[in-house]
């Protein structure tokens, strides 16, 4: 199983239509988002909200299989939740499907397990 954690930042004026994008995928848009994540093949998304003098940043953690597939897969689908969600994630987070389709530029540093 590979794990990743990496931030995408909010781009200014956004907060309020990131967290109204939060709110669409926990409630309406549940459904759809969990299977979007099935198709994708992710066993875990967790999503945080880290405010800095930065700016504000959206702290994720994905786990699956293989995750170079996962965003490859959400990259290139004609889902209709996908493209819905693709569209926000480039307004609000400025992050465009071509982006997805390339290995994130982060890497496994350090991965502490209990037991």
């Amino acid at each position: 199983m590979e794990c990743i954690t990496w931030f995408a930042p909010i781009l200014p004026g956004k907060l309020d239509e990131w967290k109204s994008l939060i709110e669409e995928i926990e409630g309406p848009r549940k459904e759809d988002h969990r299977r979007s994540r099935e198709r994708m093949g992710l066993t875990r998304e967790v999503v945080s909200l880290m405010q800095t003098p930065q700016g504000d940043f959206a702290c994720l953690f994905h786990e699956a299989e293989d995750l170079a597939k996962s965003f490859q897969t959400a990259a290139n689908s004609d889902d209709p939740h996908d493209q819905w969600f693709g569209e926000k994630i480039q307004a609000i987070h400025g992050i465009t499907p071509e982006m997805l389709r390339a290995p994130l530029p982060a890497s496994l540093v350090f991965d502490y397990k209990a037991g």
